[in-house]
């Protein structure tokens, strides 16, 4: 499910799942959205007033020059409605839903792990099993670091519990269409003409 403002009238244009009601599900949402101050501020404090739970949110600069790349899983008993509600804000230029398609997440976790002298070999043959990469040796420390499916790092959390964690740093979940299909806006619209309401520049100068 996607929404996207149209190229000739700045109307979001919605094209929803069924939804089973009541049934509070998790949802990843791609977001592109103009690379502008005060862009991401607007878009969770949406969701706070709207009462959504944000369980990841990562967003960084896209391919698209002055555009960026939202990912954001949501809490959500009609996903609709949230799609609906960011197509609304002006620095929003699409809103994609890739629950149910072919998609590939990936996120990246730092892990640093208490080691003694004597566990530390215990405890770098744990996580480098279970996939993790060395990033740093310390007298009493070890920090690993994977880049996996959440699913994945979940596994790691489990392997490394006992040995005790001292220190986690999730970057949250990021989502990219497999093969051709891209999450990226067809027309961009600058921020300006949008604000004036605006969707072609050739019309400003008639």
């Amino acid at each position: 499910m996607s929404a996207r403002r149209s190229a000739s009238r700045g109307e979001a244009m919605t094209d929803p799942p069924p939804t089973r009601a009541g049934e509070v599900r998790p949802h990843t949402l791609v977001v592109l959205l103009h690379d502008r101050p005060g862009a991401l501020h607007r878009a969770v404090s949406l969701f706070r007033r709207r009462g959504y739970n944000i369980a990841s949110l990562t967003v960084g600069r896209s391919e698209q020059p002055g555009i960026s790349r939202m990912t954001v899983v949501v809490d959500a008993r009609d996903v609709r409605q949230v799609i609906a509600q960011l197509a609304r804000l002006l620095e929003v230029l699409a809103v994609s839903d890739v629950t149910h398609v072919p998609v590939i997440v990936r996120e990246t976790a730092l892990l640093k792990v208490g080691a003694s002298a004597a566990s530390r070999e215990s405890v770098l043959a744990a996580g480098t099993a279970a996939g993790a990469r060395v990033a740093d040796v310390g007298t009493s420390t070890v920090v690993f670091e994977m880049t996996d499916a959440p699913a994945r790092v979940e596994q790691l959390l489990e392997v490394l519990r006992p040995h005790g964690i001292l220190e986690l740093v999730r970057s949250g979940q990021l989502a990219m269409r497999r093969g051709v299909e891209s999450d990226a806006a067809e027309t961009v619209v600058p921020f300006y003409y949008q604000a004036d309401g605006m969707a072609d520049p050739d019309l400003a100068e008639e």
